[in-house]
C-alpha cells in the first residue's frame, strides 16, 4: 500500500462510531439501588474494587446498566422489570432490603447479588444462608440488628439523658422490629423512647423542624436509604438544634455527624463486587453461601462534640476505630 493511501486508511478508520460495550457483547450487570448515585460514589468504587479482584473491569470486559431510585422506593419494582428487559446478567441490588425484594420479585432467572440490612432467609430471599437454593444471594450486614448496640452507646456518651428519639421509616423492611429492639433497650437503661417517623422528603422535613420541640434529648438515626440520601440535610438540622445524634454510617460522621456505629459497607459492597464476579464467570448463586458481616467501626466527630459541649468519655474514644478532630 502506498504512503497516500496508508493515511487515507487511518482517516477512515477514525471516523468510524467506537462501538459500545453492550455492541461488544461484553457481559452486563444491572446496578439496581434504593440510593442516589451522587451519594454511592464511595460504595460504587468498592463494588467496582471487588469486581476487578473477581477479574473484570468496566469497560474493558464488562459493562453497566445503572438505575438509581434515590430513596423513592415505589420505582424500584419498574427499575428491576427495566434491568430484566436490557437482558442484564446479574443485577446488584444495593440501597438495602428494598431493592433486594423488588429484585427478586421481578425475576426468578436472572441471577441476583444482594445487600440487605436483616435476615435474608426471613425476609424470604433464600432457603438458606449455606445454600441459597435459587437466583439470589449475597450480603446480611445485620444493620437492623444494631440498634440496641447504638442506643448502649448513645446512653454512655449522655448517662443523664431520659428520652431518646429513633428516627425511622415506617414503610423500611423490618422498621417495626427495629423499633421494637430500641424500645426495649431503651427501658432496660430506664429511659424512655420517642418514635420520630418520616418516609418522604415532606414527612422528613416537618420531623426536623421539630426535634427540639419533641422533647428529645438525643437522637438514634435508623439504617434506611431515605435517610443515607438526605444525609446532609440531616446532620445539619440536628447541628442547628443542637441534639446529640448516633448514625449508623461513617458518611454521616465525615459530614459532621457525632457518632456513627455499623458495618463497614464499603467492605460489604467489595465482597458483593467479588460474588458477582463469580457468577459472571459460571458460579450459581444457589451453591454460594450467603455472608455475613464481620467488619464493624465506630466514628467519632470530636469537632461536633466540641460544638456541642460534649466531653467523650475515654472509654468510648479507646473503643473507637476512628475519632476524626
Amino acid at each position: 500500500m502506498r504512503r497516500r493511501e496508508f493515511l487515507a486508511s487511518i482517516v477512515i478508520a477514525a471516523s468510524w462510531p467506537v462501538a459500545s460495550p453492550a455492541q461488544q457483547n461484553l457481559p452486563l450487570i444491572g446496578f439496581l439501588s434504593s440510593r442516589s448515585e451522587a451519594e454511592s460514589e464511595q460504595h460504587l468504587r468498592a463494588f467496582r474494587d471487588g469486581l476487578r479482584e473477581a477479574g473484570y473491569v468496566e469497560g474493558q470486559n464488562v459493562a453497566f446498566e445503572y438505575r438509581w431510585a434515590s430513596g423513592r422506593y415505589d420505582r424500584l419494582p419498574e427499575l428491576a422489570s427495566d434491568l430484566v428487559s436490557r437482558r442484564v446478567n446479574v443485577i446488584a441490588a444495593t440501597g438495602g432490603n428494598v431493592s433486594a425484594l423488588a429484585a427478586r420479585s421481578t425475576t426468578s432467572t436472572i441471577p441476583v447479588v444482594f445487600i440487605v440490612g436483616a435476615d435474608p432467609v426471613a425476609l424470604g430471599l433464600v432457603a438458606s444462608l449455606s445454600r441459597p437454593g435459587g437466583n439470589a444471594t449475597g450480603m446480611s450486614v445485620f444493620t437492623t440488628d444494631l440498634g440496641r448496640k447504638r442506643l448502649e452507646l448513645l446512653n454512655a456518651l449522655l448517662p443523664r439523658a431520659s428520652t431518646f428519639g429513633l428516627l425511622l421509616n415506617p414503610k423500611y423492611q423490618g422498621a417495626a422490629a427495629e423499633a421494637q429492639t430500641v424500645e426495649a433497650a431503651a427501658k432496660g437503661f430506664g429511659k424512655s423512647l420517642r418514635l420520630l417517623t418520616a418516609s418522604d422528603d415532606a414527612e422528613l422535613e416537618a420531623t426536623l423542624t421539630k426535634l427540639r420541640s419533641s422533647g428529645v434529648d438525643a437522637v438514634l438515626v435508623d439504617a434506611d436509604a431515605l435517610f443515607v440520601s438526605r444525609r446532609d440535610k440531616i446532620v445539619a438540622a440536628v447541628a442547628r438544634q443542637r441534639i446529640p445524634a448516633i448514625y449508623d454510617l461513617r458518611e454521616f460522621v465525615a459530614a459532621g455527624g457525632l457518632m456513627s456505629y455499623g458495618t463497614s459497607l464499603s467492605e460489604a459492597y467489595r465482597q458483593v463486587g467479588i460474588t458477582a464476579g463469580r457468577i459472571l464467570r459460571g458460579e450459581v448463586p444457589a451453591s454460594l453461601p450467603v455472608q455475613q458481616a464481620v467488619k464493624f467501626e465506630m466514628v467519632i466527630n470530636q469537632r461536633t462534640a466540641a460544638a456541642l459541649r460534649i466531653a467523650i468519655p475515654p472509654t468510648l474514644l479507646a473503643r473507637a476505630d476512628e475519632v476524626i478532630e
